[in-house]
């Protein structure tokens, strides 16, 4: 298991303060080296602020402090940094100068809270993803960004990650090896919570053990761990390869619902201080084994949302058609966000349309922590 993210939060406001930001970036710098010495690797940190919206009076001055963040992380050792989300579905066309004008920032939009879609929100969305796509031939600048429903803040994943209140710092943790290692000892559904929940909270107790000891010693809010089971790019660390060690076949298969409502159970029951999604990622670009099933048709993005309704975050590194239409982009973000209204949770959906694609194609991306896979079908 690794540290993937130590990320910390604050609330800024103009003009920009690089005080303010350098304590929240030097605790994480500090914060690093003391996990490091305790033998945990740690392999980015990372900030976000509350919504953009909130500390901006017009776009000139929003791209401003976008490149001096930008700046300022890269003087601090930072690897990225989040803009926050909005609310506003008017804002949203004003991400794509975000995206297009940074190398490391993320953003999101909120599409529904708990009770009511916003229509609009979901319709200046599906533009935005269709731009995005076009600012390089494969379609990766939809990674650095998400669409929310129903998300609250202090989550330290990205791109969902936003903040409120006074700063704090949050851990997510690349554990897709544990959950491994726990269904190869369970071997079947019946002993999988208990080997899950034994190697958990023998693997992450100790991070919480030590993040508590830096926020009373620094004095900053510590909100949590997200438990989520995140995904590597390894064979033998992968989330899909993990539930084919139950016995119910390949991931995709009848049983993988049943396997997943296990996970998240497992991991929301846990006695750690939790934050953020704490469930089950299923990013079809980031796991080993989810790129290899997909490539063989075993499921499709009904069945992600499926999985999503026990446990999850939604539809997450979703590689489509490059010439996918915007009311299509609208029908699936509608679906997400019926479904997170529904069962009042927390969801998120990240598509990737890559230009020149369609269904059917490989992928070509380049990036350390893909794997490529076949471009999905509606």
């Amino acid at each position: 298991m690794k540290i993937r993210t130590i990320t910390g939060g604050l609330s800024l406001n103009l003009p920009l303060k690089e005080k303010k930001f350098t304590r929240i970036a030097d605790f994480l710098n500090i914060a690093k080296t003391e996990f490091e010495k305790r033998g945990f690797e740690v392999q980015t940190l990372r900030t976000s602020t509350q919504p953009w919206e909130n500390y901006y009076e017009n776009n000139e001055q929003i791209l401003e402090v976008l490149t001096k963040i930008q700046e300022l992380s890269a003087k601090n050792n930072l690897s990225y940094f989040n803009l926050g989300t909005t609310f506003e579905a008017k804002n949203i066309n004003i991400i794509y100068d975000f995206i297009k004008n940074s190398s490391t920032g993320f953003c999101t939009a909120t599409l529904a809270n708990s009770k009511k879609i916003n229509q609009e929100a979901i319709y200046e969305t599906a533009k935005l993803i269709k731009r995005l796509s076009t600012l390089s031939p494969d379609g990766f600048a939809n990674l650095r960004f998400a669409a929310l429903f129903n998300l609250k803040a202090g989550s330290p994943f990205y791109p969902a990650a936003y903040h409120k209140g006074a700063p704090s710092f949050a851990i997510g943790t690349e554990n897709s090896d544990l959950l491994f290692k726990a269904f190869e000892k369970a071997g079947s559904l019946e002993n999988a919570q208990k080997e899950l929940r034994q190697i958990f909270m023998h693997e992450v107790k100790p991070i919480e053990t030590i993040a508590i000891e830096l926020s009373k010693k620094y004095k900053i809010k510590f909100d949590g761990i997200d438990l989520s089971i995140a995904p590597s790019v390894a064979e033998n660390e992968s989330i899909a390869f993990a539930f084919e060690k139950l016995g119910l076949g390949k991931f995709g298969e009848a049983g993988t619902l049943a396997v997943a409502k296990i996970v998240t159970t497992t991991v929301k029951n846990l006695q750690i201080r939790k934050c953020g999604y704490t469930g089950l990622m299923l990013p079809v670009l980031e796991d080993y084994g989810l790129a290899q099933r997909n490539n063989e048709g075993m499921f499709n993005i009904s069945n992600l949302l499926l999985y999503s309704s026990v446990c999850g975050t939604g539809l997450d590194t979703i590689p489509l058609a490059g010439d996918i239409s915007e009311q299509k982009l609208e029908a699936i973000l509608y679906d997400v966000a019926s479904m997170s209204i529904k069962l009042n949770k927390p969801l998120s959906a990240r598509l990737m349309p890559v230009p020149n694609k369609k269904a059917g194609d490989m992928t070509e991306f380049t990036f350390e922590y893909f794997v490529n896979s076949k471009v999905m079908n509606l």
